[in-house]
């Protein structure tokens, strides 16, 4: 299988310098390494010429985030796998060999993401996929090994192979046909969880996405947006009610959007008592603008297949606020 590796970069020449030689060591062997910049203003791309002549680049006219930024790029990359790299990502040695044989022995894993620990803390799972994600019945997602903030240390207990229902954007390997029979990414997400609605809709056409545990790479986070940033608050909020509008099945559609409703106002509650208030008007932006496109959104519902069978009956939010659950192992 034609394997191409894709870094998306926006002005990130220092990330560049830090990651890529990992890259390149320890893929260069089983993949074509591409760089897709989204018309970065620095000197990434002559950094790019200068040190790494082996790597092709793509330079996309406009930065349109994460989403259009790959959209973008693909069209012009031919492979049979695409594995979506952040540029933020440190890679391992053989850490792609089991991610392909998944691909070449299961014709129906069309997502696979690896584990994905903490750069500066090597032992702990990373915020951004950890050990494969899942979402709860109103649409929150959480990871084996990250619930909320809470990151576990990684003992081994999730070296394994398993179904999940999305995978982390930070490392996403998906077959180029899926990719584009569902158009790829949705670009009015910009960026954050575009990944997640991508999945949804993978499965929904009967796809599955799996987490390879034999397979580890290392991930800095925050390089773009950090967790504290209300825009990162206001992109997740957002985003998240955009996918519970395209893909929750029928019968619990107005349960599910009411109900997540009320617990976004909680979390802007929370918010307020802490005195974040940056985050309470990210939390209130991000549902002006849901409304805004509520009725478009609507629309792409209607174009999509949808699964009947809703794979989630539990709230996270209880589970981790109420009762104190802060470990996968301890869920329902």
């Amino acid at each position: 299988m034609k394997t191409a590796i894709v870094i998306l970069n926006w002005n990130g020449q220092r990330l560049l310098e830090q990651f890529l030689p990992s890259i390149v060591k320890y893929s260069s062997q089983e993949a074509t390494i591409y760089v897709a910049d989204n018309a970065s203003t620095d000197t990434s791309i002559q950094y790019i010429k200068t040190f790494f002549p082996s790597i092709k680049i793509i330079e996309n006219t406009t930065n349109g985030g994460y989403a259009k930024g790959y959209n973008d790029a693909l069209q012009f990359i031919d492979a049979d796998i695409y594995c979506l790299l952040n540029s933020d990502i440190e890679v391992t040695k053989n850490w792609l060999s089991p991610i392909l044989e998944i691909f070449k022995n299961d014709d129906q894993t069309a997502i696979i993401q690896p584990k994905i620990l903490d750069f500066k803390n090597k032992k702990k799972f990373e915020y951004a996929g950890a050990a494969g994600g899942f979402i709860d019945l109103y649409g929150y997602p959480y990871c084996r090994g990250r619930i909320f903030k809470d990151l576990e240390t990684d003992e081994g207990q999730f070296n394994d192979i398993k179904e999940i229902f999305w995978a982390s954007g930070a490392c996403f390997c998906i077959r180029s046909k899926v990719y584009h029979k569902l158009h790829g990414f949705d670009e009015d997400y910009f960026a954050h969880q575009e990944e997640i609605d991508l999945c949804w809709r993978t499965k929904n056409i009967g796809y599955k996405v799996k987490y390879v545990g034999t397979s580890t790479v290392f991930h800095l986070g925050g390089a773009t947006l950090q967790e504290t940033n209300p825009q990162k608050t206001f992109l997740n909020f957002r985003n998240s009610l955009f996918s519970i509008v395209k893909n929750v099945p029928k019968k619990w559609f107005l349960f599910v959007i009411f109900s997540r409703l009320i617990l976004d106002g909680i979390s802007a509650l929370k918010f307020l008592l802490e005195l974040k208030l940056k985050h309470v008007w990210a939390i209130l932006r991000a549902h002006f603008s849901f409304y805004k496109n509520f009725f478009k959104f609507l629309e792409k519902r209607k174009a999509l297949f949808k699964s009947q069978n809703y794979h989630a009956h539990t709230s996270i939010v209880w589970q981790y606020f109420v009762l104190g659950r802060k470990k996968f192992k301890d869920l329902e």
